[in-house]
């Protein structure tokens, strides 16, 4: 079976390894020319441009959340011939779909431990941007050996292509926030997305969260969750809501509640989440905050002298407003460092918005924000880092770990 895979950015690139991996035969094509994917026998690749006539020859299609919407590939929706329509044994598992703008990862592997200590076979997996290995690995797994439930992390800008490719039981929404505003153009608009999303759907939502109105209306079972009661091993309040999710979605399937808090007791962070590193005499918080709202909410949790911030991509305007929020908080200084891109001028100009007083650094590389934070830590009780990028956060922890252990 050959099948073709149209757009190679992350979500493409990870189907392509997927496919490849399963046995498959792969056509893959990108507009653009620089995408690099490794040589394989069973691989044909075109950049630069898309051969339809090979797309067409193909036996199914993996488009790309990206093109979804383009006109030029609705024939390949409307003939049936996406992937989750040829490979279909996912359709037939009990499938929770878990979304929102922040703590989806976290709350979708709370949510796996849960049903993993209650005994049931789980298939965890779905958002590549998310630190999994892509949908169309699902797809293709849940085709290779039985299993009693499918849990499938969906990013905010992939709604529409996950509610093709799976048929969701349940979806828990963690909450609504400002993130991909530059793709969804207001919050208004992704609201109406996730509304389309949830329809008639069995969901659970943040009791909390004000803008789920017009959500209630059009699911067919509404479910909510505040906090958890009992500690976690894990840092911020946040963290304590996204158990409370886990929690929901688990008595909603049954799980008895000894099972739900066993496991959430044990549960640890996640790689380049929110990681606290306790030294003698102040801490270090370390964590993947790309966006706004999760800036606030570490911030929320304490007076951080020192704030240490990655930068985002060019073109991620409302990412930038998490230095607004840092300014907000008035620590006594803010090291900038490159993240996902270097954006640090715009970072800086932002801070001149905001007439931000304090001092301002620039650091350039992960070595750098190590040692400054090593160094400041020994004259402030409470430093941060945060900013994009998962892989970011995991080698800045593990080199901060290293650096101490060193001494």
């Amino acid at each position: 079976m050959k099948v073709a895979v149209v757009g190679l950015g992350v979500e493409g690139i990870n189907s392509v390894e997927s496919l490849l991996n399963h046995g498959y035969k792969v056509y893959a094509s990108d507009i653009n020319d620089n995408v690099q994917l490794e040589q394989d026998k069973d691989l044909d690749i075109d950049l630069g441009f898309h051969n339809f006539d090979k797309i067409e020859n193909s036996d199914a299609v993996v488009l790309s959340p990206s093109l979804w919407d383009k006109k030029v590939f609705q024939k390949f929706k409307s003939d049936r011939k996406l992937l989750s329509d040829v490979v279909t044994s996912h359709r037939s598992i009990f499938t929770i779909g878990v979304t929102g703008t922040n703590g989806k990862t976290t709350t979708t592997m709370m949510i796996a431990d849960i049903l993993q200590k209650a005994g049931l076979k789980a298939l965890t997996g779905g958002n590549a941007g998310g630190g999994f290995k892509g949908y169309t690995e699902v797809i293709l797994e849940a085709a290779s050996s039985d299993y009693d439930v499918l849990l499938v992390e969906v990013c905010d800008m992939t709604l529409d292509f996950c509610q093709n490719a799976f048929d969701f039981d349940l979806i828990v929404v963690t909450n609504i926030g400002r993130d991909h505003l530059e793709v969804h153009q207001s919050l208004e608009e992704y609201q109406k997305s996730l509304s389309k999303f949830v329809r008639g759907r069995i969901v659970v939502l943040n009791q909390e969260n004000e803008v789920f109105g017009q959500l209630i209306e059009k699911t067919s079972e509404t479910h909510f969750f505040t906090k958890i009661p009992y500690k976690l091993n894990l840092f911020g309040d946040f963290n304590l809501k996204n158990a409370a999710a886990a929690a929901k979605a688990a008595q909603i399937l049954e799980i008895p509640d000894k099972i739900i808090e066993s496991a959430l007791k044990d549960f640890n962070g996640l790689p380049g989440r929110s990681t606290v590193i306790q030294l003698p005499n102040s801490r270090i918080v370390v964590g993947k905050t790309d966006n706004v709202d999760a800036t606030a909410a570490v911030l929320d949790e304490g007076i951080f002298q020192v704030i240490i911030i990655g930068t985002p991509r060019k073109g991620e305007l409302c990412r930038l407003d998490i230095f607004r929020e840092v300014s907000k908080t008035n620590p006594e200084i803010i090291a900038i460092f490159p993240g996902l891109d270097n954006t640090i001028n715009e970072a800086k100009n932002i801070l001149k918005e905001e007439k931000y007083h304090g001092e301002v650094f620039n650091l350039k590389d992960v070595d750098d924000v190590v040692k400054f934070a090593l160094k400041y830590s020994e004259k402030y009780p409470n430093v941060f880092i945060g900013g994009n990028g998962q892989h970011m956060m995991i080698k800045i922890t593990k080199n901060l770990r290293e650096a101490i252990s060193a001494k």
